[in-house]
Parts: C-alpha cells; sequence; structure tokens
C-alpha cells in the first residue's frame, strides 16, 4: 500500500513537470512567435518611411513596440518613428515619441541619439529669433544636457557648434529688443538690453555694436563719465573697428577736422618720398 502511494506522488510529480515544460515551451514559442510578427511589422514601417510616407510608418512602428514591448526592437521602433516625423518636418510627433522614449527606455544605449533628436526638433523650429524664445530655450537646454552627460559622443561636437549658434541668436534678439526701446526714446530698457548683451553674450558679433549704443545713449542722457568708460572697454578689445570710430566722434568733436589734417600730413609725407627719387 505504502508502494503505491509513492509510485501514485512520482507519477503526479512527473505530469507536473512534463506540463510545465510544455507550458514553458508554449510560451517561447508564442514569444518567437510575437518577435517574429514584430519584426515583419517593424521591416513594413521601414518600407513605408524609404517610401516618405511617414505618417503611415509612425502608425506601423507604434504597432511593432505594441506587440512586443519586452523585445530590443521595441525601443528602436520609437526611435525610428520619432526619426521619420523629425525628417518631414512633423516636430510635434516627434517629440512626443521621444519624451515617451526616455522616460519607458531611459536606460536604453542609444538615449544619447533620442536627446540630440529631440535638441533638433525644437532647434530647427527657430525661424525668427524675435518670436521664437521658446524653441530657442528648449534646444539650448537639451544641447546643454548632452554636452555635459555625452561630452564623448558625436553628437556632443554638433551641440557646442549649435550652442554657439543659439547664443548669437539670443543676442540678436536682445539687440532687437534695444534697438526696438531706442526707436521708441525709451532710453534706460535700451540701456538695459544692451548691457546685457555685452555681460552675457560678449563672444558675440554684437558686442561691438552694444558698447557703441551704450557709449552713445550715455552721452545723450548726459552721463559723460559713463560714456568714456564704455568707449574705453570699446577702445581696448576693438580699437581698430567701425564702431569704435564712430563712439570717438561722440566723445570728440574735433574729430573730423583732425583726420583731415592727419591725411593731409600723410599725403606730404608720400610727395616728399617721391620727390626724393626725381
Amino acid at each position: 500500500m505504502k508502494r503505491k502511494f509513492i509510485f501514485f506522488y512520482i507519477i503526479i510529480f512527473l505530469f507536473s513537470f512534463a506540463c510545465s515544460k510544455k507550458e514553458e515551451t508554449v510560451t517561447i514559442l508564442k514569444e518567437k512567435n510575437l518577435e517574429t510578427q514584430m519584426i515583419e511589422v517593424y521591416n513594413q514601417a521601414m518600407k513605408e518611411l524609404e517610401r516618405g510616407d511617414v505618417i503611415y510608418a509612425g502608425k506601423k512602428f507604434g504597432e511593432a513596440e505594441l506587440l512586443y514591448p519586452q523585445s530590443v526592437w521595441a525601443p528602436r521602433s520609437v526611435l525610428m518613428s520619432a526619426y521619420g516625423y523629425f525628417s518631414q518636418g512633423y516636430y510635434n510627433y516627434a517629440i512626443s515619441d521621444l519624451e515617451r522614449f526616455l522616460i519607458k527606455y531611459k536606460n536604453h544605449p542609444q538615449t544619447d541619439y533620442a536627446y540630440y533628436l529631440l535638441a533638433l526638433c525644437h532647434y530647427d523650429q527657430i525661424i525668427d529669433e524675435k518670436k521664437d524664445l521658446d524653441q530657442i530655450l528648449k534646444s539650448k537646454e537639451y544641447f546643454e544636457y548632452i554636452v555635459k552627460n555625452f561630452p564623448d559622443t558625436e553628437y556632443a561636437n554638433d551641440s557646442k557648434f549649435k550652442l554657439d549658434l543659439i547664443i548669437e541668436i539670443m543676442a540678436a534678439k536682445e539687440m532687437y529688443l534695444a534697438t526696438y526701446y531706442v526707436q521708441r526714446e525709451k532710453w534706460i530698457p535700451a540701456i538695459n538690453r544692451f548691457k546685457k548683451v555685452v555681460k552675457d553674450y560678449e563672444t558675440t558679433i554684437y558686442v561691438e555694436e552694444a558698447l557703441h549704443r551704450l557709449v552713445e545713449l550715455h552721452y545723450k542722457l548726459g552721463l559723460v563719465n559713463e560714456s568714456q568708460r564704455y568707449a574705453s572697454l570699446l577702445g581696448y578689445n576693438y580699437q581698430s573697428g567701425e564702431w569704435y570710430e564712430a563712439s570717438y566722434k561722440i566723445l570728440n568733436k574735433n574729430y573730423e577736422k583732425r583726420k583731415i589734417e592727419k591725411i593731409n600730413k600723410k599725403e606730404s609725407i608720400l610727395k616728399k618720398f617721391k620727390n626724393i627719387f626725381k
């Protein structure tokens, strides 16, 4: 009787083990089947992308991701969908995909590319520096993030280049606003804008003109010492430039007369030099 019980338990154990193995096999087959289906859908999406139908391609990439979210093809599908939308200028769709990717697949090895593409989505929407401040600031934020967190990547190098361009754009915006205030004779707001260019965007091409405008406006307000201070800065850094010459004219009323005398003196020396060889 005891042997029968032991034999009975052995049969149950073997049956359970066989069932579990069978279930495991079915699960593996199911996963393989899902992955096969996913790859087929992914390839369909790639064909649509190559044809230029990024909307339908994006839909198929979405289907591929949903079929097998645990697969390595899932995050790849999201990135390809985002790239497709970006390539055709559907920036909002691309941004939506990329933001979802960075939340759902934050440890993925292509996170650097996702941030770079996200930065480009905002950067490429900058058309008018006078109006597109939101896009300017967002692209700047993402490019700075790339430089800081992925410094050894190819994306960091291009991000640095584009950051320099963004700084130029932001300086241009300040110059535009300053000029706007000057045209309306709002001297103090104009001065503050020109000062911001000098202080925050000192590496840009606009600094030279901003310094001259500060010379000009302070002189107009009777603040001669301040005007001379900015003229000194301008002369120290851009002595041979046209803006320094313009500032020099403001602070030296006899400039034109002295300039003519200098030219006449130079011509006189040349005449003497020529006479030696006659």
